[in-house]
């Protein structure tokens, strides 16, 4: 969201509340990609991220009355959206989890050269492509709910440990220890197992087949490829405050953001112009 002041964020909420839809477009446009982008990272798959973006900017509208400016309009929408991923059930995940164990035997064990071509002539380098950026997003679903949340927040938003403690109910200072703690592990299984950023056996080329196997990638819906990037400095735009959580020198740079999907934006559009909206005001 274009940097706004709480007087005129407040102001448009109180247009937003009252029915003027444009008020309430130029909100769900500003954070629409910010939570896309926490959807991804805590659920893995781009199709439940789009889900739960969806509930996500509902519930947000349907609570818009109780924005009182006491935090910036972000924080706030990070709270609605932290607290709802950290419930969600709904994920193929939450009925599949992941540990470090599982994944670090199936990168030792897994039999990536009995499987025969599965590339569909796509290019195997872009298959790679998708898969390490796959890959490293359903790594972090090896963490529990709220060490995952607190990672994301600190590791790709750079939220403040002040505000993310904030939303996630603990103190600043247990923040910082936690985040210290997760991304140190996170590095250490990354350097151990991980030939792309750290020093470990796994190459994306060389297991695409396995990968596509495995039902992990799938040669003819490329989500990662396919999807447009948003640059890391206009992802911390949205936010107001920041801070070096830590001197942990690995940059985790697969965290990367992406613009919400054309669907995503055209279905939360349909929304905006259905006939519920006067309803979806007055909740």
């Amino acid at each position: 969201m274009n940097k706004k002041t709480n007087e005129e964020l407040q102001t448009l909420v109180s247009k937003a509340t009252a029915g003027d839809k444009k008020a309430l477009e130029t909100l769900v446009i500003g954070v629409q990609d910010i939570v896309f982008n926490l959807s991804l990272r805590m659920l893995g798959t781009f199709s439940d991220a789009e889900d739960a973006t969806q509930d996500i900017l509902l519930k947000m509208i349907t609570h818009l009355s109780s924005f009182r400016g006491d935090s910036s309009f972000t924080t706030w929408v990070f709270s609605i959206a932290a607290n709802h991923l950290k419930n969600y059930k709904k994920h193929m995940f939450a009925h599949y989890p992941l540990s470090f164990a599982y994944f670090g035997d199936d990168i030792e064990n897994g039999k990536i050269h009995d499987v025969p071509d599965l590339t569909q002539n796509v290019e195997k380098d872009i298959l790679a492509e998708e898969l390490k950026m796959s890959c490293t997003n359903v790594m972090l679903q090896c963490l529990d709910t709220e060490s995952r949340c607190i990672f994301i927040l600190g590791t790709m938003f750079k939220v403040d440990s002040r505000i993310a403690g904030d939303i996630l109910e603990m103190t600043p200072e247990a923040y910082r220890q936690r985040l210290s703690r997760i991304r140190k592990k996170m590095a250490e299984f990354l350097g151990k197992y991980c030939g792309e950023y750290g020093s470990g056996r796994c190459k994306c080329e060389d297991r695409v087949n396995y990968a596509i196997q495995s039902h992990r990638i799938n040669p003819l819906q490329l989500d990662y490829t396919a999807a447009t990037e948003i640059s890391v400095q206009t992802m911390i735009k949205v936010k107001n405050a920041m801070e070096d959580i830590d001197a942990l020198s690995q940059d985790f740079s697969f965290c990367k953001s992406y613009q919400s999907p054309e669907q995503t934006k055209r279905q939360i559009q349909e929304l905006l112009d259905s006939t519920q909206f006067s309803i979806i005001q007055n909740t």
